[in-house]
């Protein structure tokens, strides 16, 4: 597995409906990715932003950075949305897992 998190915090003023809107369009494009593996996004109470996407491997989260319309996605993000942000790269995490369920 190779996790990718991505953790910012937007631009004060910005059209957020066209921010959402591009957003689900990414969404949508990743999960037709190969070795695309989940997608899931957390807003904490002082507007940063985590977002966290499971792949395969590192070739396969390395071929969606390369996806013409997420690379174009990525430099409007950079010119208009974001005030800033960082991205986190793991290959092989450590994983640690707790359930109350019965695993069958």
């Amino acid at each position: 597995m190779f996790l990718v998190v991505f953790r910012s915090r937007k631009r004060d003023g910005i059209d957020y409906a066209a921010y959402e809107a591009l957003a689900a369009r990414m969404v949508e494009l990743a999960r037709d990715q190969p070795g695309y593996i989940s997608f899931k996004s957390y807003t904490a109470d002082d507007g940063e932003v985590v977002a966290i996407s499971e792949w395969a491997d590192e070739a396969s989260a390395r071929g969606w950075g390369l996806v013409e319309e997420h690379r174009a996605a990525q430099q409007d993000g950079r010119a208009r949305w974001y005030a800033g942000y960082t991205l986190f790269a793991c290959a092989n995490p450590r994983i640690h897992e707790f359930s109350t369920e019965d695993k069958e």
